[in-house]
């Protein structure tokens, strides 16, 4: 009965009849087949109707990464329920906001987090799953017999992911079945997994580029994972030799290229690396090339609109760039609501299948940034070539990229500003030569003795730790225009060399 749910249905296409062939390749050894997958995920979701979860309902999850947690978003989807992944490194005082606003009728969570969870959860339940899968939500699935997945369409939602603004204010991006089935359908032919590929899997799980990019499109290849709890060199390099093709962010290629280990035999029988979720800089292009004999296909997405554009699999691979709009979607540049002349910079505009529904119960926010005819305006300056590549130049807003994450610095400056002796404070993004940025605040103090170091310690508990300043400077003034707005990118320039 699969076929009534669109999206698990895409899903599950390329291993049926192969039930007992190998999905996932685990660090102890293990394996898991795709037919345990699904039964694992068919439990799941009897254990969430057991749990009260009904069509519709949201269930979130900050779990650490297992099969268990890949089979409860199966499991929720094969439910008709919302699936709600949350970054393991948010605080109990930032998965309170996200709980109080998507209103999930379960919480599953790391027992360690028990307590905190329960406390912020409000009459959700709440059920534990741990970093060997166990817990009180596996119990429960293990005591459960099998699933008919429940009737979804394309157009209902399967999952809702939170970004942000420069606000502070996050929004949940609704996605649905044909969101996340029709683009990683276009990503699994564009890129041409097939089921003899084996993917190292060291993405987390609770964004877009791990779960619905990299799991995904595995699954409708009906290919293997090597399946790693996260990027791991040792790891990494250790899977290459019998592994077709690596998912990565920036920072991945730049700690694997840190090690000698890294050779042309070792990648030899690897057939794609693909970089995104953060700019890759052309010298990591280059030294990755002349190491491995690879060139990285860099790509382009956003929560709201999964992957927009890709370089090609078979053509010219441009440093720099992000490369053309992906069969079925659309982009176009904008400035003074007219299209730009070709190699100008404007507003980035997409508009396909991939583009979300708009923001959960933010309907004036929605209008503001998916117009009518369905183009979303992504908020990236870009320019689009003679040739038809995409190149990103900037961003609209002071949206921070760190190790392929987003930091907001309104969020950071809030919380900066609320400590005792501080007046002022501006949080920038500077090149950092691993991270492709790192989040530095700049903090005018109103009295004596506050210091950097007493800064950071506050903002150790509050803050997860990609978001954490790794500089926090004192300045006597923050530079300012006329109108009296604070001139980030003279900031940025001022402190562009402080990680070399």
């Amino acid at each position: 009965m699969y076929e009534q749910n669109h999206l698990i249905a895409g899903l599950r296409a390329a291993s049926l009849g192969r039930e007992e062939e190998v999905f996932a390749h685990l660090p102890d050894g293990g394996k898991v087949t795709f037919g345990a997958l699904f039964t694992g995920a068919e439990q799941m979701a009897s254990a969430l109707e057991a749990s009260g979860v009904k069509p519709g309902d949201r269930v979130a999850a900050q779990v650490s990464k297992t099969i268990e947690t890949i089979q409860l978003y199966l499991g929720t989807v094969m439910a008709g329920a919302v699936f709600l992944p949350l970054n393991t490194a948010y605080t109990t005082s930032e998965i309170a906001y996200f709980i109080g606003d998507a209103n999930p009728s379960l919480v599953v969570c790391d027992p360690a987090r028990l307590e905190d969870t329960t406390a912020i959860s409000g009459e959700a339940r709440v059920l534990t799953l741990d970093s060997s899968g166990r817990g009180s939500l596996r119990d429960l699935a293990d005591a459960q017999g099998g699933f008919d997945p429940i009737q979804r369409a394309p157009w209902d939602l399967a999952a809702i992911l939170y970004t942000s603004g420069t606000t502070g204010r996050s929004k949940g991006a609704m996605l649905s079945h044909d969101n996340l089935l029709s683009n990683s359908t276009v990503l699994r032919d564009y890129w041409h997994f097939t089921d003899t590929d084996v993917l190292i899997h060291a993405l987390p799980i609770f964004h877009t580029h791990g779960l619905f990019v990299a799991t995904n499109v595995a699954l409708l290849a009906g290919a293997q994972v090597v399946f790693l709890p996260g990027f791991d060199v040792d790891a990494i390099l250790d899977a290459m030799p019998s592994s077709t093709a690596l998912m990565g962010v920036p920072t991945f290629y730049t700690r694997l290229l840190a090690d000698g280990r890294l050779t042309k035999e070792r990648a030899a029988n690897m057939r794609l690396f693909i970089s995104g979720s953060a700019p890759l800089l052309v010298d990591t292009h280059e030294q990755w090339q002349a190491r491995t004999g690879h060139r990285i296909l860099e790509r382009y997405g956003m929560t709201e609109t999964n992957m927009s554009t890709s370089n090609p699999y078979d053509g010219d691979r441009r440093a720099g760039t992000v490369g053309f709009p992906l069969p079925g979607v659309e982009a176009r540049v904008m400035a003074d609501g007219q299209e730009v002349p070709v190699g100008e910079i404007g507003v980035l505009e997409v508009r396909g299948a991939n583009v979300f529904q708009g923001y959960w119960q933010m309907p004036e926010k929605t209008a503001e940034e998916l117009r009518e005819d369905g183009w979303f305006i992504t908020g990236d300056l870009a320019r689009i070539d003679a040739d038809g590549y995409v190149t990103i130049v900037g961003r609209e807003k002071d949206l921070i990229i760190t190790g392929g994450f987003n930091v907001y610095p309104k969020e950071i400056e809030s919380l900066i500003d609320d400590l005792p002796g501080v007046l002022e404070s501006a949080v920038i993004g500077v090149p950092h030569p691993d991270f492709g940025e790192a989040v530095v605040a700049i903090v005018v103090p109103d009295a004596a003795g506050v210091d950097a170091g007493a800064i950071t310690d506050a903002l150790a508990d509050r803050l997860a730790k990609f978001k954490q300043p790794k500089h926090v400077a004192l300045v006597q003034a923050l530079p300012r225009n006329t109108m009296g707005k604070v001139q980030k990118k003279a900031l940025r320039e001022e402190y562009a060399g402080l990680f070399g």
